[in-house]
């Protein structure tokens, strides 16, 4: 897989910020991945944490899914990896490859990116059931934002555990 990370422009309209920001923090990500074998990918934080690069990727497809395709254009699916709508089942990454966890994350990067793309506005409101109300595709590419800079400092710390990896 070929990572492209462009720095977010520094002086742009809202909606091309916030985009550039969001994929700026996908492409990290998989930064962070790169190179890995799978068993490096299942690698744990410290224990009792079951944390590992291969969850968080897992975890980022599902948020992905959620967010754009489940909320904003309002498809009836299931999560990725739970039936049940257990979002912590993509945290339990055993059984799972790296090639099927990153083409499942793809995919669904790929179907944010067609959605965002597609909608008029960041007005755009649509009813986040798990909230009981409705959010602004604004709040939502914020959202987003902040839950991969959160995962990707999870991911700085897991990275350096596996091999000493540091950085960008």
């Amino acid at each position: 897989m070929t990572i492209e990370r462009i720095d977010p422009p520094r002086r742009a309209g809202e909606r091309e910020t916030l985009r550039a920001y969001l994929d700026f923090h996908r492409a990290t990500l998989a930064m962070k991945t790169e190179g890995l074998t799978d068993e490096q990918l299942r690698q744990r934080a410290m224990p009792p944490s079951t944390l590992s690069l291969l969850g968080l990727v897992r975890h980022m497809a599902e948020v992905e899914r959620t967010w754009f395709r489940r909320v904003v254009n309002g498809e009836d699916i299931p999560l990725v990896w739970s039936d049940e709508g257990d979002f912590q089942s993509a945290f339990d990454d055993g059984g799972t490859t790296g090639a099927s966890a990153f083409a499942a994350w793809q995919e669904e990067v790929a179907h944010s990116r067609r959605i965002e793309r597609a909608a008029e506005s960041l007005d755009l409101t649509a009813y986040q059931p798990r909230w009981g109300e409705d959010v602004s595709l604004r709040l939502i590419m914020l959202h987003m934002i902040h839950e991969y800079a959160r995962h990707n400092g999870h991911a700085d710390f897991l990275r350096e555990g596996v091999d000493g990896t540091v950085g960008p």
